[in-house]
This record gives structure tokens, sequence and C-alpha cells, in this order.
């Protein structure tokens, strides 16, 4: 089992910056990639960012140029940071963690971000 537990989220102004952060704890062995997830209220869950132990990266449209994942592997750590942020970014975020590139085995508990006009 892998445990998830994101911090980081909270209220911005449009325009402003966040970071959230994920760290893993269990059998992060298992755990090849890592990313983020956002559900929006009557949304579908949707892929924010992903990346692999080595680095890969893939980003959904809508943040592409706006948000960059990075990952710590010593630190069993995955960033978000997430730049000139539109109300339209507000959404609970769920990082996530997976043995296989595209695949997510486990779920955190999720963190509010919430930007204002």
């Amino acid at each position: 089992q892998v445990q998830l537990v994101e911090s980081g989220g909270g209220l911005v102004q449009a325009g402003g910056s966040l970071r959230l952060s994920c760290v893993a704890s269990g059998s992060i062995f298992s755990v090849n990639a890592m990313g983020w997830y956002r559900q929006a209220p009557g949304k579908q869950r949707e892929l924010v960012a992903a990346i692999t132990r080595g680095g890969n990266t893939n980003y959904g449209d809508s943040v592409k140029g706006r948000f960059t994942i990075s990952r710590d592997n010593a630190k069993n750590t995955v960033y978000l940071q997430m730049n000139s942020l539109k109300p339209e970014d507000t959404a609970v975020y769920y990082c996530s963690a997976g043995r296989l590139w595209g695949r997510t085995d486990y779920w955190g508990q999720g963190t509010q971000v919430t930007v204002s006009s």
C-alpha cells in the first residue's frame, strides 16, 4: 500500500500562484508514475499533470505553460507549481500514484484550490 498526503491548497486571487506538495509513504518501490488530478463541482475528474520516476511529464491542455510538475525521489515527494491561476482552476486537487504510466493505483485525500476573480 501507498499513502499520499497533499498540502498547499488554499485561496488565491486570479493571476496568483500556489504550490502543491504530495508526500508518498509505504511501498514506494512499486510506484513509477505520480501526478495530480482535479475535480470541480459537477465535472469529471481530469488529469492536470503527471511525472515518471525518470522525469517524463505529461500535462492537461488547460494547464500547459502555466503549471509545472516536479518530483524529488529522495523525499518521495511530487510538487505542482501553479502560476497564472484562473477562476476555472478552482477544484479539489488529488495526488495520484501508479505502478505504470497512465495508471492510478492510489489517491490522496484531496486539497481544495480556490481562485477568486
